[in-house]
């Protein structure tokens, strides 16, 4: 797949739910995405990409939306629900050369509106603490950050995985939306 960074507006981003015909292309988008984040996370974990059948599944379970130019995949989010009343953004990217153009928030939203309407409570994240534009980013999303004593146990097994993985518990961090937020 070949990108090409071109001025779009975003109007022209359309977000829906992710096509059986739009995972294979997933992986090159995790991949370029993890370019932002070289110095920040091990190269290993960079080198990660979500397979196939873990695509699949968040797709036959309508957790996984796409924002599309021109019908073809420039970002997506992917969502596990791990509890009852919390859905999890598990990932969201967006290739960098369609980024800061709202398509990353207008997959946050996309998100935030399908567990409100879903019926949890909350979204959930985990992201690195020490990457200037992340936390600001879901601040101004409505996110918190969760202290260590108010974690989940679901959250703190997702910061235990990552660590198992390579990434530093102290430059990770949890944080949360309720559902009913304004934006």
């Amino acid at each position: 797949m070949s990108y090409k960074t071109t001025p779009l507006s975003v109007s022209v981003c359309t977000i829906i739910r992710a096509r059986r015909s739009d995972l294979s292309q997933l992986p090159a988008i995790e991949l370029a995405a993890a370019k932002l984040f070289v110095g920040y996370a091990p190269d290993a974990v960079l080198a990660e990409t979500t397979s196939l059948d873990q695509f699949q599944h968040a797709h036959s379970r309508g957790h996984l939306w796409v924002a599309l130019i021109k019908a073809v995949p420039v970002g997506f989010a992917h969502v596990e629900v791990l509890e009852p009343s919390v859905a999890h953004l598990k990932e969201i990217d967006v290739h960098p050369d369609h980024g800061q153009r709202g398509i990353g928030t207008r997959l946050v939203v996309a998100v935030c509106d399908w567990a409100a309407s879903a019926g949890h409570a909350f979204v959930s994240l985990t992201t690195f603490r020490d990457v200037p534009w992340n936390i600001p980013f879901y601040v101004k999303l409505g996110f918190v950050e969760i202290g260590f004593e108010d974690l989940s146990s679901a959250l703190r097994g997702i910061l235990g995985a990552e660590s198992s993985r390579g990434l530093d518990p102290a430059r990770r961090v949890g944080m949360r939306r309720p559902c009913g937020a304004r934006w």
